[in-house]
């Protein structure tokens, strides 16, 4: 059962299938290893952020800061932008590049005003009729006490609900890590783009591992399992279109991968303009809530328990001892509040 759940006989069956000039004998590559290593591609320090990205993609870009309620959350950038000639509003997480930055943008994961600052910017973009565009690069929300003293459940529930109504057209890029709720509030688009090693699941291999095998040690076999590969996902349903990376990967080289990201977009954003919004905001409705579709099969309906029948003198026994405990306590003698007598005292 595990065997099949982790894909293990799959892998080796479509391995000698497609390998006919290879011995029938001879060792498929460990799964487990290839997807332990596109984690560790995805979570890499050097790959491009939103703002390198956008410094390929976009020919103007102008941020906009807070939520207009606590603060400014540096995890997320927002503004506008222009790609090709084409007006769009953009919102990301932003990781830091050096160990200052990423304490200052606390890790890319967003505090509650980040999100709030996120929903601000898409509400501008559905007054003004601007196409959306997030990159999500994020292995969670913040997980800290003052994140939820703030409200980081509704402010992410709140989020994922704005962008399944926004009645504009939403384009997402998970172009790192997609982890958990905190990816999914600004993920709720009409198309999915993904670069080849990014990953994208509902729970980090680390706390999957943690919760089933009470270890972190098994974050490689969670990772199998939980299917959160690009292409995975890509099969899955979840991802759209998966954008190959350059090279080693997106972070040898940033301005090709910027160029292939914009190719993407730009077809998307033109494809997605000559739909109609009613129809638009109808079809992305209908995809989320097609996601993790079940059949359930119809079974001969459950047989009432029989209860066993005794002896006449049984029945009547259970008669009575039911019509004892129905009859109610007989009520004290005498009035409670009379006081007591003297030779009672």
């Amino acid at each position: 059962m595990v065997d099949r759940i982790l894909g293990r006989g799959r892998e080796a069956r479509e391995g000698h299938e497609g390998r006919g000039d290879q011995a029938p004998d001879a060792p498929a590559a460990d799964p487990k290893a290839a997807v332990w290593a596109r984690v560790q591609l995805a979570r890499n320090l050097r790959r491009p952020r939103i703002l390198e990205l956008l410094a390929v993609i976009a020919d103007e870009f102008v941020e906009l800061h807070g939520d207009r309620l606590f603060g400014d959350d540096e995890a997320v950038v927002a503004g506008f932008a222009r790609i090709e000639g084409r007006r769009v509003v953009v919102v990301g997480q932003q990781k830091g590049a050096d160990t200052e930055e990423n304490v200052r943008r606390s890790f890319g994961m967003p505090h509650p005003e980040g999100y709030r600052k996120a929903m601000r910017v898409m509400e501008l973009a559905e007054r003004c009729g601007l196409p959306v565009v997030t990159f999500v690069d994020v292995p969670g929300a913040h997980p800290g006490p003052e994140s939820e003293e703030r409200g980081i459940a509704e402010a992410i529930a709140r989020s994922v609900g704005l962008m399944s109504r926004l009645r504009t057209p939403i384009v997402t890029v998970i172009t790192g890590e997609g982890g958990s709720g905190g990816a999914l509030a600004i993920a709720v688009g009409d198309v999915v783009l993904a670069l080849e090693n990014a990953v994208y699941s509902v729970i980090s291999p680390e706390g999957c591992a943690s919760i089933l095998w009470r270890t972190t040690d098994e974050a490689p076999t969670a990772a199998l399992a939980m299917r959160m590969t690009a292409d995975d996902q890509r099969a899955l349903g979840v991802v759209d279109l998966v954008i190959a990376e350059p090279g080693e990967g997106a972070h040898a080289d940033h301005a090709e991968t910027g160029r292939r990201l914009k190719t993407a977009i730009t077809e998307q954003l033109d494809r997605l303009a000559a739909i109609p919004v009613e129809v638009l905001v109808e079809q992305r409705y209908r995809r989320y809530r097609s996601l993790g579709a079940y059949a359930e099969l119809a079974g001969p309906a459950p047989t009432p328990p029989v209860p066993p029948r005794g002896g006449l003198a049984d029945r009547l026994r259970g008669l009575i001892e039911a019509g004892q405990r129905a009859i109610p306590a007989p009520l004290p003698v005498g009035r409670r509040d009379e006081p007591p007598a003297r030779e009672d005292v």
